[in-house]
């Protein structure tokens, strides 16, 4: 464990630090959360304890009624690659000028109602959404008039003032996962995706799901497709469900890391295994995703490059009144020991 120099001013960074937890976790029990384990807390209140770590209330106090404030809003509570972007961006923002602030919204709340308010209410000088789809960018939006960047969604043609966009093609990423499992002599492929009406990301990763399939001469079958949050319950549920179904399953494409790890627990608690009898792809390239067991054969998302990005974006267009711009990025597809080639499969 670090440990810091007496008479140094001890900081929440070097709380974060010491403790193994991001910046974010720290200034959550700082301020009394409970979305914290118990486990963090305790760790966490340790050290402040012994570093007798007293917050600047009144240095908060005053950066957060200051007027270079920005806004993160997040659509979704379990998306691991949102926390690392988010953890990487207040990374960012600590180096700067601006102070920031982070706001969870549920998945089928709608984020351009939220961001009228709190330009209302708070007068940030920007915005960046983690998140979020087309319908959420109404004519009321029009209200909002500061700039705005949405992360790992493209709003190219949305036609919305003040709102670039930063992300990979979601299209392209999902087709070339699936046509891995089809490489791999898999035809018989679910896939657990999300509210294709209230998701722009899930409408591309499906989309990419059913170009795959039919260049390759796959015929699509609604029997193969669950609906699922972006929660692990939510996509074991609908694991569940497919299991159910009378089809043959070779494979699970799951739009998000959170839905596979769901999915694969559902497998194994129906006596199957991974990737024995049902391999499984995700999406994000997670840290978790490549540590858990299986390793999770995943569609990277570069996300440092993302948050750095997406500020830079943010700061220019507050700064130096950059126009509006959207940018796709590269993605990765990651490989791991959840898929098998069907051919190699163990007899049963």
């Amino acid at each position: 464990m670090k440990t810091f120099i007496w008479g140094k001013t001890v900081t929440i960074v070097d709380i974060a630090k010491e403790s193994g937890y991001s910046v974010t976790t720290v200034s959550r029990v700082l301020n009394n959360r409970q979305d914290v384990s118990p486990e963090a807390k305790n760790k966490i209140m340790e050290i402040v304890k012994a570093h007798n770590f007293v917050p600047n209330t009144n240095a908060k106090r005053l950066k957060q009624t200051s007027s270079r404030n920005i806004y993160v809003l997040v659509k979704g509570t379990s998306n691991m690659l949102f926390a690392n972007i988010i953890e990487e961006i207040q990374c960012v923002v600590d180096r700067s000028d601006y102070s920031l602030n982070i706001t969870y919204l549920d998945e089928d709340d709608n984020i351009g109602n939220e961001t009228i308010r709190i330009c209302r209410e708070r007068k940030p000088l920007g915005v960046i959404f983690l998140g979020g789809s087309r319908d959420d960018f109404t004519e009321e939006f029009s209200e909002v008039s500061v700039p705005c960047v949405i992360v790992t969604t493209c709003a190219k043609g949305w036609n919305v003032d003040k709102l670039s966009s930063l992300s990979i093609d979601d299209e392209k990423a999902g087709e070339t996962v699936v046509d891995y499992l089809i490489q791999n002599g898999h035809t018989k492929i679910a896939e657990i995706g999300a509210n294709l009406e209230l998701s722009q990301t899930a409408i591309l990763r499906h989309n990419g799901y059913i170009n795959s399939l039919k260049k390759n001469g796959i015929v699509p079958d609604e029997r193969y497709y669950e609906r699922a949050r972006f929660s692990y319950d939510s996509a074991y549920r609908a694991m569940e469900r497919l299991l159910e179904k009378d089809i043959e399953i070779t494979a699970v494409y799951a739009i998000s890391d959170v839905m596979a790890i769901g999915a694969i627990r559902a497998i194994l608690d129906k006596g199957l295994k991974v990737p024995d009898d049902i391999s499984i792809t995700g999406f994000d390239g997670s840290v978790l995703s490549q540590y858990y067991n299986p390793k999770i054969v995943s569609i990277r998302q570069p996300h440092k490059d993302m948050a750095a990005r997406s500020v830079e974006m943010l700061f220019n267009m507050i700064d130096l009144n950059k126009p509006v711009t959207h940018e796709i990025i590269p993605f990765e597809l990651i490989s791991g020991e959840s898929v098998i080639n069907i051919g190699t499969r163990p007899e049963h």
